[in-house]
């Protein structure tokens, strides 16, 4: 097979019309050529889901360069080993509880682009072969967990080596964990940040380029201490890494995003689920209980529509998103269709756009309970952040930056909806109640990443609007020319430091052989003697 990057752009030469004829195409001659003979090789689930979801299809045929042949060989190799590794029964109680307690693979943070990170902390691995087929359905777990919420987005995976020597490198992990996204997850990977990798695995890593294939190399990043926040913030790197981050990985539970409970504009909101503790309950219920009846038939009228009465700024700015909206594109959930499908769109604080707008269709017969959280639940204010939505109707909910804050590509937004029965009430007290005792798996759940966009006012407008602020721009130039110089000095002392000590490691070689060498002609001098 011919070698490819790991990760291409999702768009093509051909148009839309082109890319479905292609879909329809892949998945008419997987149906006729291949499930006839090879039915018993694959899971009905996976056949199933490829005869529905197009992006799926898309992904296999972006890494195949639309060359349907080489398409369906791919689809074959991916779900014959999708059964053959149990992909679709993965499960937290299907695998050893020891693997998650190892915590030598995990997903948390993002880098600087907004992916997901995917860590391998070498030091933790131990070559065995007893154990090598639960490892690898271990990483299929976690990658099909990813790929089941995050629906197709690319994430980057973190090799951490610090502290790790020969008896950590599993070559053969290694390469499993890079088939896993050139053939069996295509078009999910971002980059391979390489951390403090010793010199001498050098030689196993130039085995690993091998496998990557000459175009995805460039997506090798190998850095130190001071080059890992190229990619990476301080805010999600470890202090050992430079960073400022306090995580520490540990199970149970499951590693996951820190969603929590953004201020709602009315004030505090009480819609926490039943992992909480029970002081935050009990402080909810009576948070709850200050609502009079005025203000749950205020929070009504908001979720049906917005206010009229606005300031004439947040007029403008609400009827701009309430314009755009039609044109975004819309996640289509089994309760709720969700626009935009992806991505919030904050201005940057050039641009000054502070608010967007999140749309809520309730595609069900029945009333469908919702809540909006955040990761970053001090910056945003969400209005209404919990409610409920008729049958047939749709809902707009505002996401607002607080005060001086700016939004970030790290920043994330989860959206959780759920059922109703029809006598259940929709107020405060009963949504709290409510979501105390739902189960989990009646839960439907979708996330929003932020897009930050950047100004694109003309310089010399720019310039005008902000001459007062020239000297403080300037310093902060100044001081981000001097933090890089520090950094490339830093970086200059490590590489004399460590040529200063191979020299002195080739001075102490050099005398030891001059020592042999004199006490050789000494003891043939005796001889003659």
């Amino acid at each position: 097979m011919p070698c490819h990057p790991l990760r291409k752009p999702s768009g093509t030469m051909a148009g839309q019309q082109d890319k479905a004829a292609l879909i329809s195409e892949t998945r008419r001659r997987f149906e006729t050529e291949y499930l006839p003979d090879k039915s018993d090789k694959y899971d009905s689930r996976d056949v199933e889901r490829l005869q529905q979801d197009d992006n799926w299809i898309e992904n296999y045929l972006i890494w195949r360069h639309d060359v349907v042949d080489d398409t369906l060989k791919m689809i074959d190799d991916s779900f014959q080993w999708r059964k053959e590794y149990m992909v679709n029964d993965l499960s937290e109680s299907a695998l050893p509880k020891w693997l998650f307690e190892n915590g030598a693979l995990y997903l948390h943070g993002y880098d600087k682009e907004g992916y997901k990170l995917f860590w391998f902390r070498v030091k933790f691995h131990t070559k065995d072969p007893k154990l090598q087929f639960e490892k690898k359905k271990f990483v299929a777990f976690w990658l099909e967990h990813y790929a089941r919420r995050e629906h197709g987005k690319p994430l980057t995976v973190v090799f951490d080596m610090a502290e790790t020597g020969l008896s950590h490198i599993d070559l053969d992990f290694i390469r499993f964990i890079i088939n896993c996204f050139k053939v069996y997850y295509p078009n999910y990977l971002s980059k391979i940040v390489i951390f403090e990798m010793p010199w001498i695995m050098n030689a196993a890593f130039k085995i690993v380029k091998g496998w990557l294939g000459p175009d995805a190399i460039s997506m090798l990043k190998f850095t130190n201490k001071n080059e890992v926040q190229e990619y990476i913030s301080v805010e999600y790197l470890p202090a050992y890494m430079g960073g400022i981050d306090t995580f520490k990985y540990s199970y149970p539970p499951l590693v996951d995003d820190d969603f929590q409970t953004p201020l709602c504009e009315n004030g505090p909101i009480t819609t926490e689920d039943e992992t909480e503790s029970k002081e935050e309950v009990e402080a909810d219920s009576k948070e709850a209980g200050e609502f009079s009846e005025e203000q749950i038939l205020n929070a009504k009228k908001v979720c049906s529509v917005e206010q009229i009465s606005k300031p004439e700024e947040n007029d403008k700015t609400d009827s701009k998103t309430k314009n755009a909206k039609k044109a975004l594109t819309i996640f289509k959930g089994p309760l709720l269709h969700i626009s935009p499908s992806e991505e919030l769109f904050f201005g940057s604080k050039e641009i000054g756009e502070k608010k967007c707008l999140i749309v809520l269709t309730n595609v069900t017969k029945n009333v469908v309970a919702f809540k909006v959280r955040t990761t970053a639940p001090d910056k945003y204010r969400v209005k209404p952040s919990n409610s409920s939505c008729e049958p047939g109707t749709s809902i707009d909910i505002v996401v607002s930056l607080h005060g001086g804050f700016a939004a970030s590509l790290q920043d994330r937004f989860l959206i959780m909806a759920a059922e109703m029965d029809q006598a259940s009430g929709a107020g405060v007290p009963e949504l709290a109640q409510f979501w105390k005792e739902v189960p989990r798996n009646k839960v439907m759940e979708h996330r929003l990443r932020c897009h930050v966009v950047e100004s694109s006012k003309p310089s010399t407008l720019t310039l005008k609007e902000n001459s007062f602020n020239i000297p403080t721009k300037t310093n902060e130039d100044l001081h981000l020319q001097l933090t890089q110089l520090l950094q490339v000095n830093r970086r200059l002392q490590e590489q004399i430091d460590r040529c200063v000590w191979f020299q002195q490691l080739i001075v102490v070689l050099a005398l030891f052989l001059v020592a042999i060498a004199a006490f050789c002609f000494y003891v043939l001098y005796t001889q003659r003697c």
